[in-house]
């Protein structure tokens, strides 16, 4: 029996899992990196192990400090479960747009939640801006910054990437995941692509991000929104994915996010978050494009029970023009 170590351990090497009613239906292999059983839920568990290992390499993080951090929720569960495990306090600063069970379980982990109200990046009372300037006054507290904080975007180039690698033999045509810092997407890609220029490396975008567009006509412009998605899109080039190799691109509607989460549910068990619906959605649009016999590797981001009062709401829906699929 392998034995790893403690919370540090139990981040990463998890399972890739083959979409079983996807595959059948496209003739491809579709394979999920099984992200929601990191400790803290989610892909983000990654990112803050590698942010919060590099402060303390620097030594801008000390014993007793505090991480800060401007997050749509994972990220910062990520980190208050890595800060918990070191000793150090952790404040989140969160945009009022989110699920309130990702409020809820950031306050049971011990974090300082600060909810603020969502405006854009480029407003000087963004959520992210807010965290950053509030650590700053600390005098044993750190930033994350996981939107630039490069050391997000090499958690994947160390990790995510050589997993993927390894658990497919080399064998894989395609990667796609959906972007908010880039980290994940990012680092990928730049190890997939030093394995195999072969591999293509398609983003998968919600409504209302600029990303797509950024990819298929070279600049980045905000495509009709909103989302009901939480943490993916954006409406600028971050430093984790500036300079990142991206073969391609598609858009996944939220009624089609919709519609994958609940038949995965009702076929195949899963439950999974909106974000999982947007790469899975991408995933099977690769499929369509490459043809029967590909392999095509996502990020199941986490699971669905952080989405209970808006995805797998179907009055939060239809006050939205969507609704719940028929069984």
């Amino acid at each position: 029996m392998a034995v790893v170590d403690g919370l540090r351990g139990s981040i990463g090497n998890t399972p890739l899992i083959r979409m079983d009613s996807l595959s059948r239906e496209t003739g491809c292999e579709i394979l999920g990196k099984a992200e929601f059983m990191n400790p803290g839920g989610s892909v983000k568990d990654r990112a803050a192990l590698w942010i919060i290992d590099d402060a303390e390499a620097r030594g801008e993080l000390k014993p007793g400090g505090t991480v800060v951090e401007g997050t749509a929720g994972n990220t910062g569960i990520g980190i208050a479960h890595v800060c918990n495990s070191r000793g150090y306090n952790t404040v989140i600063f969160m945009p009022d747009n989110q699920s309130q069970e990702k409020v809820d379980l950031l306050k049971t982990l011990g974090a300082d939640v600060r909810v603020v109200p969502t405006v854009p990046y480029r407003d000087d009372m963004n959520f992210q801006k807010q965290a950053g300037r509030y650590a700053a006054t600390l005098n044993n507290g750190i930033w994350a910054n996981q939107f630039d904080n490069t050391a997000n975007r090499l958690a994947h180039f160390e990790s995510t990437g050589p997993e993927i690698w390894r658990q497919t033999e080399g064998k894989l045509d395609a990667f796609t995941c959906a972007v908010g810092t880039g980290g994940t997407l990012a680092g990928v890609s730049r190890y997939l692509k030093a394995q195999s220029e072969a591999v293509q490396i398609v983003l998968a975008d919600p409504m209302g991000s600029a990303l797509h567009h950024w990819v298929t006509q070279g600049e980045p412009s905000m495509s009709p929104g909103p989302s009901i998605t939480e943490g993916i899109g954006n409406s600028r080039i971050t430093e984790n994915l500036s300079d990142t190799v991206v073969d391609a691109s598609y858009q996944v509607t939220d009624q089609e996010m919709v519609d994958m989460c609940y038949r995965l549910l009702r076929e195949d068990g899963w439950f999974f978050g909106s974000s999982s619906g947007i790469n899975l959605g991408a995933a099977v649009k690769i499929a369509q494009s490459l043809g029967s016999g590909h392999t095509i590797v996502t990020i199941l981001c986490d699971g669905g029970g952080k989405y209970q009062s808006r995805l797998y709401n179907a009055d939060f829906l239809e006050a939205r023009d969507l609704y719940v699929p028929s069984p």
